[in-house]
């Protein structure tokens, strides 16, 4: 009796390596639209966190983000007790379900791409210590609209109307800073995940920066 040889097994198990390899080179390259050299993300036990190639505009966003809403969310905490408009209460739930779940995105996508999160001091404790203001809205380190130790404590010292018109005053400054960042990621990012992202942040914080000058306008 002839025995019959695997030969089909291992050509498929060859064709199989050839065509891994050549994934793994398409995935190296430079991003077409903007010429800018991207990294692909680094695989881990789920998968890439964002997938595709990325670049430093992309990681930038995400270290710049993540302290900026963890601010916004520092400011929406101070309204429990204090704010007294219905429509400013209403805001604070939405920043605080939008940011939250957000920044979680943005340290998975840190994480996958194996980038820290601090860019600096000013990443550790309190999303306002460390930064300086002159006027609303001019915080340093290069993140537009952080607040300084100072407003906070001023907001903090408020109640009923007045907390409402500070809140509203100083939260259309951080979301004016938060919508030029994600510009800034709109022109140079790479990640498509991350790029959706910036549009989502620029389309929410458009409206609710409508939506807090309105109240304003009545109170």
């Amino acid at each position: 009796m002839r025995i019959l040889t695997q030969r089909p097994t291992r050509t498929l198990a060859l064709a199989g390596a050839v065509t891994a390899a050549g994934l793994l080179l398409a995935a190296c390259g430079t991003d077409g639209a903007t010429g800018t050299a991207t990294t692909p993300a680094p695989a881990t036990a789920s998968g890439p966190a964002a997938p595709g190639p990325f670049n430093e505009a992309d990681v930038m966003f995400a270290q710049m983000m993540i302290p900026h809403h963890q601010q916004a969310l520092e400011m929406a905490e101070l309204a429990a007790g204090r704010a007294e408009d219905p429509e400013v209460k209403a805001l604070v739930a939405a920043i605080e379900g939008a940011q939250d779940a957000e920044i979680r995105k943005m340290r998975s996508w840190l994480k996958g791409w194996g980038r820290p999160e601090s860019t600096g001091p000013t990443s550790t404790g309190s999303a306002s210590a460390g930064h300086e203001s002159t006027g609303h809205g001019s915080g340093g380190h290069g993140m537009a609209g952080m607040m300084s130790e100072q407003d906070m404590k001023g907001l903090a010292a408020t109640r009923g109307k007045a907390f409402d018109r500070t809140f509203a005053e100083l939260m259309i400054a951080h979301h004016e800073g938060a919508v030029a960042m994600a510009r800034e990621e709109q022109r140079g990012g790479g990640n498509a995940t991350a790029k959706a992202l910036a549009d989502d942040v620029v389309r929410t914080q458009s409206a609710e920066i409508s939506a807090l000058r309105k109240i304003l306008d009545r109170l």
